[in-house]
């Protein structure tokens, strides 16, 4: 198990008899090389100070109880426990300290679901140093902040979601024949039983069948019949 290190503060800016606010950071990350470049980074400025850092959970969870730090950067790709676990303890433990997530991760899940738990920032590891400690200090006045790739991100989906939301049902755009077509096709008929049940030419079959392919944007049989599941067009009962 790793050994806690606590960095102490500097006793001549102790005995200056200077009042100074400082925001307190604990980083927690699985390589100690990065734990270094990112303290490293943060000891060039004055009114940031790191007080403790380590790459066990169980530790960084004890290590936060005791300091009470106003701002714990917190690697969510973690080993049991995991960053997700540590999150969810810190609010417990050290419920004024203002987690923000610093990861590689770059799923939308992931940041929803660590932001869901309580976390009031996420950025990530090639942000930029000017970027990384205005994050700091943005969470530490009582605000969200995202890193700027992750904020594109989730605005890019949601603007696509949205697109989609009011986007006409493709399905409607089928004509009724093109439907019945549709559903003979979704219960596994080839175009020769659809033409024998629908008494018509194969040709025409596979007329309807492209024109179908192209409304719904469909490329494959197997991408038909997961549209088809997907709009409950066919179930899966005998």
């Amino acid at each position: 198990m790793e050994q806690i290190i606590p960095l102490l503060s500097n006793p001549l800016e102790q005995s200056s008899g200077c009042l100074k606010t400082e925001t307190i950071t604990v980083f927690i990350a699985d390589h100690p090389v990065v734990r270094y470049g990112v303290s490293a980074t943060i000891g060039r400025d004055s009114d940031i100070e790191v007080v403790g850092e380590s790459s066990d959970g169980w530790q960084a969870i004890s290590e936060i109880q005791r300091l009470q730090p106003d701002i714990v950067l917190l690697e969510l790709d973690l080993p049991f426990p995991t960053g997700m676990d540590v999150l969810k303890r810190i609010s417990y433990v050290s419920p004024d300290s203002a987690v923000i997530i610093f990861t590689n991760l770059t799923k939308e899940d992931h940041m929803l679901g660590a932001l869901q738990a309580g976390a009031k920032g996420y950025i990530l590891k090639n942000i930029e140093v000017d970027d990384f400690t205005s994050a700091i200090r943005t969470v530490h006045s009582g605000e969200v902040f995202i890193s700027p790739t992750m904020a594109s991100k989730l605005v890019g989906n949601f603007l696509n979601r949205e697109r989609a939301d009011r986007a006409p049902d493709s399905y409607q755009r089928l004509s009724a024949r093109e439907r019945e077509v549709f559903s003979l096709l979704a219960d596994g008929m080839n175009n020769q039983s659809i033409a024998e049940h629908l008494s018509v030419s194969p040709y025409t079959v596979q007329t309807y069948r492209q024109r179908i392919m192209r409304k719904l944007d469909l490329h494959s049989g197997t991408e038909l019949l997961r549209y088809a599941f997907r709009k409950g067009l066919v179930s899966l009962e005998a």
